[in-house]
């Protein structure tokens, strides 16, 4: 297995991929004093040169190969497109290098299934990019319910919207909502009721025909029932007027805990027009979640160095998919769908 040359030492890293979550990565990694990146790799090199040009020493490289042979990298990043992640995490467990892989870990759960086992054995870990679970606001939500402030979980309520859709080009190669999407809001479920045991769920297009036109929905609702009989509900949309729509209730026999939206201000205004003005909510993934990237990052670090951590692992990344496919089965049957985690 990997590890820094000295305990103690700065965890170097290497990345694979440079677009828009990789460059969320190599910020976290500047803004960390116990991780430094040292090599940087996207088939389209010049992504990689930009990001590396930021991290004195970095090397780059076009071929994924290059990293997992760097004897400078402790562990790995995976970033890049849906469709690589499965090789890319063999070949991290080839190399004995621990492995931070962005979800879903493939479209296709035999995929997974077939990476499962040896995932399972292997001596370096893998954990997968759920930063949810490390956004300060839930994961006190979610300390709170477990300390029992609110009595037995009885019904927990998700509302995901996004400010817009994303290009044509990325949903059509996204696996759909549910798998794209909704798949965050399915471990943050788990992140306060691990055993879900059903799935019913519906989809519509309220607002997009493009959206229509790739056999997709802009639009869903989930119920799930937990094995105590708890109820989870998720709401997404693709849009959302009022910027980046990221909610939470959990109510319990005891009381009600609430994560509202985030804004970058909590001055209000009152006038004769309007009272409690405030400005919009942040508009995007990279704003709203900014601090739970670096937080993920943070922990993924002591679960290189052999130090107890919360990050979550291939297990939580495989029940998220098996969550996101059987939603998808729910609404193109309409049936309720029995899931076994």
């Amino acid at each position: 297995m990997s590890a820094p040359d000295q305990p103690g030492a700065p965890v170097r890293f290497g990345l694979i991929g440079t677009g828009r979550i990789g460059q969320v990565h190599a910020g976290s990694i500047a803004r960390l004093p116990d991780a430094v990146l040292t090599h940087v790799c996207d088939p389209l090199v010049d992504g990689a040169r930009k990001v590396a040009a930021a991290h004195e020493g970095a090397r780059v490289s076009a071929d994924a190969a290059e990293v997992f042979a760097d004897e400078r990298v402790d562990a790995v990043i995976v970033a890049s497109p849906t469709a690589t992640h499965v090789d890319l995490l063999a070949a991290a467990l080839e190399a004995g290098k621990p492995v931070l892989c962005e979800k879903p870990i493939d479209l296709d759960l035999s995929r997974v299934d077939a990476l499962r086992e040896r995932a399972a054995e292997a001596p370096v870990p893998v954990a997968l990019g759920f930063n949810r679970r490390f956004d300060p606001h839930f994961a006190e939500a979610r300390g709170r319910v477990a300390a029992g402030e609110i009595g037995r979980l009885e019904h927990l309520q998700i509302t995901s919207r996004d400010p817009a859709p994303a290009p044509a080009e990325y949903l059509r190669s996204s696996g759909g909502i549910f798998r794209d999407m909704t798949i965050h809001d399915f471990d943050t479920a788990r992140f306060f009721v691990p055993d879900i045991v059903s799935v019913q769920a519906s989809g519509g297009n309220v607002f997009s025909e493009e959206i229509a036109g790739i056999g997709d929905w802009d639009s869903v609702a989930v119920i799930m029932r937990g094995r105590g009989g708890e109820f989870i509900t998720i709401t997404n949309s693709r849009h959302s007027a009022y910027g980046y729509d990221q909610r939470l209730e959990v109510f319990g026999s005891e009381g009600l805990i609430e994560v509202p939206n985030v804004g970058d201000t909590t001055v209000r205004l009152h006038t004769a027009a309007a009272v409690e003005s405030r400005r919009p909510y942040q508009n995007f993934i990279f704003e709203r979640y900014a601090e739970a990237y670096l937080l993920e990052l943070a922990e993924f670090i002591r679960l290189v160095r052999g130090e107890e951590s919360r990050s979550p692992g291939f297990e939580d990344g495989r029940a998220a998919l098996v969550l996101a496919l059987a939603a998808e089965e729910s609404a193109r049957t309409g049936r309720t769908v029995d899931v076994d985690l």
